[in-house]
């Protein structure tokens, strides 16, 4: 691909009182003689008109002049008109169709063809910025008819652009014009970001490689827009008669994404699949010249960074997994929680909520993988930069009421939202924000974490300081400005799949994180939403809907909810029939469409890129064949797919036909059961534990029988061999069910071992609901655990401190 510019820089003139939103260029008109085509772009107030040359000599080139020249409506007009005199003896100019944006180009064998957006529609507003949804899209090959050779209608052309047509970009695909809608609030309204020195980060934006080109060589994104996958919903809701607007994204990257089963754990580049960024925004319309307030939180989910796969079977709807030993020192788990701490700072939290025992072992092997993984990499880590690890089995509580469970994970995301808090801004009316300029990174750190890093090494003095607002000097302005919080740190939630289990843990975490927000915004005096709140049931909804789209993107089908659906007080059996179907129908995608799957999403992001005299994509027995593509390895992040239902909906890429535009889319491992050995589990002795305290509950087994004690100081754990090891920053968190809401009343949770990794051993214990003596005198009821969120001083210490603690 070869193009080239008249000019870099636009010679547009924004004055203070021109709205800066309007100076992006939206709705484009495109023109074609038999030589080039022209494409007219123009702002929205029609202020300005741009003009872009598309050769149309080549048959399998692509080159492109931006004309640096700034149109008036008039001048453009004239343009336009001597264009058409001067192609008379070729037909002259005619108009093609009218779009609003360039979603990139593509090649195949031959001609490249370009991708535009031809309806659009509105789905929400950030800040004063629309975010828009693809309704129609159009796919136009470049070079004219005269100059296409017999390859250009060849079989192979043809099957390559009918698996681009099963690419449906009017689901779950939306953008922004004048907004960043690749990254989150945080890291839009920071101070690298005031200086004009926006980045271009393309870890969400799936249409990358298509753009790649032309954002290079013109060095701006004018005519292009940035396809961010996933889920998007803006709602407005209302708490003490004040209105306020809560919107939902998530964002999906592009790297090592794909198929349920065709991609599994992690990449050699630390890439993880189904790596979905969930971002939750809070704000009020400004009123009467006093701030807008708003504010955001940020999770992740992301499969189990190790090396693993599972194989789809007819014969089986529940495959065995294969946990791969070729990264014994784990360098790709590494990777992985590196670019997370760029990304987010620290501390990183980690929620696994996959299962502790089962007859056959499936889910235990990974669990026990994650451990050792986590243990490796925390003992080169010091401080606040440690894994903070928590293992939760989310199956086995599941058994329970639904407001037990959510309950319980309430407590956890409590502590978590305390350790990395929330972000929270008050835009003045004077403040301009999301100033764009080009400079692309693939890989941002967000500087404002950087910056805000030591806040949160205190989170008391954070939650202090918003009370210390100052107020307007302008004596006609009558309001105070709370000082900016910042979010340093993530939770990250991960299942087998991240789906469905996942989907609940986020939606607990998205409701502490709401009644803090709230707080903050000054709608409510205290940051706790019981789970009957109204609030919390329009939350819940949206949440539903978020993890029924993301399952259909990587699983086939909605996701299995059954926690929501007794929340909602469905009837248990429709309940389960509806999950019984939505088994049964991502068995099927699974096991039959998700191949095809990855070959379109694979073509689309680029992973493979055709070759005259190369294997084609369908020759290839795996999608793990990036080498054939023309760049060689440094494709090899993996691929994406859209969702089984989507990619086969009325909304698909429609082939090509005999005329010039042609549309996008249609019209509109068991658990040990063996007994630990005594040289195994925690021991006491005066110099470890001060006993009698009330700050954790701990049990020896001696000869099988239990000896209850106390001790509230530095936590040591033996491996198998009896040596002290250095086990920080592991939790397991089933004790917060002993408050009297556990369903099953097991003295010994669960006891791991792997000798051959010197794994260490966990011994956990729930107390049981009629306990006696200081432990239970001193310990507050659930309820009140849920009111103020108060915990065990040992617990704190090990949210604080990273210090192990056992229960």
């Amino acid at each position: 691909m070869e193009i080239s510019k008249e000019k870099l820089q636009r010679s547009v003139v924004v004055d203070d009182g021109v709205d800066f939103k309007s100076c992006y260029m939206q709705k484009f008109r495109l023109y074609e003689s038999r030589s080039r085509f022209y494409m007219i772009g123009r702002d929205k107030n029609r202020t300005f008109w741009r003009v872009l040359k598309i050769d149309r000599s080549e048959p399998s080139e692509l080159n492109i002049i931006e004309d640096s020249t700034v149109y008036s409506e008039v001048e453009c007009c004239d343009l336009l008109r001597r264009l058409h005199e001067g192609n008379k003896s070729t037909g002259g100019l005619k108009f093609v169709t009218t779009c609003y944006g360039i979603i990139g180009f593509i090649k195949f064998l031959e001609p490249y063809y370009m991708l535009l957006i031809t309806k659009r529609r509105k789905i929400g507003t950030i800040c004063g910025h629309t975010v828009y949804a693809i309704t129609k899209s159009e796919m136009i090959p470049i070079p004219h008819a005269s100059v296409r050779s017999k390859m250009a209608y060849s079989k192979d052309e043809n099957r390559y652009k009918k698996l681009l047509c099963s690419m449906d970009l009017t689901k779950d695909f939306f953008y922004s014009y004048s907004y960043n809608i690749m990254l989150s609030l945080q890291k839009n309204v920071s101070s690298h970001n005031f200086m004009g020195q926006s980045l271009y980060e393309t870890l969400f934006v799936w249409n990358e490689f298509l753009t790649r080109g032309i954002r290079n060589n013109l060095q701006n994104t004018s005519w292009t827009v940035a396809l961010v996958y996933g889920f998007f919903k803006q709602v407005k809701l209302s708490i003490s008669g004040s209105e306020f607007n809560l919107i939902i994204i998530a964002r999906r990257s592009r790297h090592y994404a794909g198929t349920r089963y065709l991609k599994r754990g992690v990449n050699e580049k630390g890439r993880v699949a189904n790596d979905v960024e969930t971002e939750q925004i809070v704000f009020a319309d400004a009123s009467d010249g006093s701030p807008m307030q708003i504010s955001s939180v940020v999770q992740i989910r992301g499969s189990i960074p190790l090396f693993w796969t599972q194989e789809a079977s007819p014969l089986n709807i529940k495959p065995d997994i294969i946990l791969s030993p070729k990264d014994s020192t784990f360098e790709a788990t590494r990777l992985h929680f590196e670019n997370l701490t760029k990304r987010y700072g620290n501390p990183i939290i980690i929620l696994n909520l996959i299962k502790t025992r089962e007859k056959k072992p499936r889910e235990t092997i990974l669990r026990k993988g994650f451990s050792v993984a986590v243990r490796s990499i925390n003992q080169n880590l010091r401080g606040e930069n440690r894994l903070r690890f928590l293992h939760w089995d989310l199956n086995k509580h599941s058994k329970c009421k639904a407001t037990n469970v959510l309950a319980q994970l309430g407590k956890v995301a409590a502590y978590a939202l305390k350790l990395t808090g929330i972000f929270y801004c008050p835009l003045t009316p004077d403040m301009r924000l999301f100033q764009h300029s080009y400079s692309e990174n693939n890989d941002v750190i967000d500087q404002s974490v950087v910056e805000q890093a030591s806040i949160n090494k205190y989170n008391d003095d954070k939650e202090k300081e918003v009370g210390n607002g100052y107020c307007s000097d302008n004596e006609n302005k009558d309001y105070c400005v709370k000082p900016k919080m910042y979010q340093a740190g993530v939770l990250r939630t991960n299942c087998i799949d991240c789906l469905d289990r996942t989907n609940v843990a986020q939606y607990a975490y998205g409701l502490i994180a709401l009644g803090r927000q709230l707080q903050v915004l000054g709608f409510t005096e205290t940051p706790y939403l019981d789970l009957d709140n109204p609030l919390a049931k329009e939350l819940m909804t949206a949440y539903e809907s978020m993890g029924d789209t993301l399952a259909f993107q990587y699983g086939g089908s909605a996701a299995h909810n059954k926690i929501f659906s007794e929340r909602r007080g469905q009837w248990k059996a429709a309940a389960q029939s509806q999950e019984l179907i939505r088994t049964l129908q991502r068995y099927y995608n699974n096991t039959y469409l998700d191949v095809y799957k990855q070959k379109t999403i694979n073509i689309f992001l680029g992973h493979f890129q055709p070759q005259q005299g190369k294997p084609a994509l369908w020759e290839l027995d795996s999608d793990q064949y990036y080498t054939v593509g023309k760049h060689g390895p440094d494709l090899a992040d993996g691929s994406v797919r859209s969702s089984i239902k989507r990619s086969l909906s009325d909304g698909n890429i429609l082939g090509e036909t005999d005329t010039t535009i042609r549309n996008l889319h249609a019209p509109d491992c068991q658990h040990s059961s063996e007994k630990p050995d005594k040289q195994s589990l925690l021991e006491s002795t005066s110099d470890i534990f001060t006993c009698g305290s009330s700050i954790c509950h701990c049990r020896k087994i001696y000869g099988g029988m239990d000896k209850d004690q106390y001790c509230d100081n530095d936590h040591i754990c033996y491996d198998e061999h009896g040596d002290a090891g250095d086990c920080s920053n592991f939790l397991d968190v089933d004790w917060l069910s002993s408050s009297g809401n556990s369903c099953e009343e097991e003295l010994l949770e669960r006891s791991t071992s792997i000798s051959s990794d010197n794994i260490v051993n966990e011994l956990v214990t729930e107390t049981s609901a009629n306990e006696s003596g200081p432990f239970l005198k001193e310990r507050q009821s659930e309820e009140e655990l849920n009111k103020v969120g108060k915990y065990t001083n040992s617990f704190e210490h090990w949210v604080t401190h990273g210090e192990m603690l056992y229960v």
